[in-house]
């Protein structure tokens, strides 16, 4: 062993006390250049031992920055200076609406940061050789004992002194840990780099012939290359050549039943007859319904008093003689069709929905314009 470099003096623990006051003592003997080897972790060993707090949270604040920073300046010059959109007159730089990718690119490159600085910088990556590995020290600390190691980086360092701490300390089987000869690292091996110039040629090989060439081959081409016109696009087997059809005249959907009055509003009203019960459930539904897409130009109460403040024309109020002696199916006409400068709402409404809408208007009618026979239904 004269010939080589010695590494450090190992010593082993029976029990968690006993290594926590070597850490305490080795911390007060002067020793900043040691650590402690256990089979699991013991509590308040850190402490004992005066651990600084790892720096490794910089890694992870420099790069969550980084991300931070690239995620705000890629969204600025995309939409304030290369192609500014005006978007419902919001500003180009939007930041409410530009958090949720700021978030997800600073988690993003912090976490890559964290993994880089522990592989690279404190682990030291590619060279993953130490002299403890596979020493009697390192096989019982694994186990069944507790270890101390003081190295000989340490200006305290004197093999004699510091093996006499050790046996102080009530160390057993105290041992020296000599530099094995250098070697070239197995991941810098020639087989190994040879090995990965060969799995990525191999990988990019088949990445590219998949992608390319594969996938524009049958059966593999079936995503691509199906039985159906794109839309906008020509066709040759019709004569106009247009591959968008038009339905044909009269089709109607599975299962839809047409209207056929949507000129004679008086035949609606004629024989559209209302489905619904009025019940408390289909009130409170055709509530939700009016105050969501009528209040707004009828007012909450149907009085045509429009939350719009003039910036649309107000309608008439729906408690008037007129509006009240129209059966059912003509306000549903209106509903579906429209009337003036109503538009029609059959695709914001269904069907079902309309009828519970004029359950609700005929309840506010009779709220407000109550007769004899409404209080005698009530009862």
């Amino acid at each position: 062993m004269e010939n080589k470099k010695i590494h450090s003096v190992t010593g082993l623990f029976d029990k968690p006390n006993d290594i926590k006051h070597a850490a305490e003592k080795t911390v007060e003997k002067g020793y900043k250049y040691f650590d402690i080897n256990t089979p699991y972790p013991i509590h308040g060993i850190d402490k004992a031992m005066k651990l600084k707090p790892s720096k490794m949270g910089y890694f992870t604040l420099a790069f969550g920055l980084t991300g931070t920073a690239c995620a705000l300046l890629l969204m600025y010059f995309t939409s304030v200076l290369d192609y500014p959109l005006n978007i419902g007159g919001k500003p180009f730089f939007a930041l409410p609406a530009f958090i949720p990718i700021t978030f997800e690119l600073t988690v993003l490159l912090a976490s890559f940061g964290t993994v880089i600085g522990l592989l690279f910088v404190f682990f030291k990556l590619p060279d993953n050789s130490n002299p403890l590995h596979d020493t009697n020290y390192m096989k019982r600390c694994t186990s069944d004992s507790y270890g101390l190691c003081i190295e000989a980086e340490d200006k305290l360092f004197n093999e004699t002194e510091t093996k006499a701490f050790m046996s102080e300390l009530g160390a057993k089987e105290i041992e020296f840990v000599y530099y094995e000869d250098e070697a070239v690292p197995p991941i810098l091996s020639k087989k190994f780099v040879l090995f990965l110039i060969f799995a990525a040629i191999f990988a990019a090989g088949t990445g590219y012939f998949t992608t390319n060439k594969l996938m524009f081959m049958v059966p593999y081409n079936w995503m691509m290359e199906q039985d159906r016109i794109n839309a906008q696009s020509t066709s040759d087997f019709f004569k106009d050549g247009f591959g968008m059809r038009p339905p044909v005249e009269g089709t109607v959907p599975r299962g839809f039943i047409p209207e056929d009055f949507k000129m004679s509003p008086d035949s609606a009203g004629m024989f559209f007859i209302n489905p619904l019960p009025a019940s408390e459930e289909v009130i409170a539904k055709g509530k939700q319904k009016f105050l969501t897409y009528c209040s707004p130009c009828h007012g909450n109460l149907a009085k045509g008093d429009s939350r719009l403040r003039g910036l649309f024309p107000n309608p008439p109020t729906l408690h008037s003689k007129k509006v009240r002696n129209w059966p059912d199916g003509r306000i549903y006409h209106v509903i579906t069709y429209g009337q003036n400068s109503m538009p029609s709402y059959a695709k914001q409404v269904s069907r079902e929905e309309r009828w519970a809408v004029i359950n609700y208007i005929r309840t506010l009618q009779k709220a407000f314009n109550p007769k004899e026979e409404d209080f005698n239904d009530s009862k």
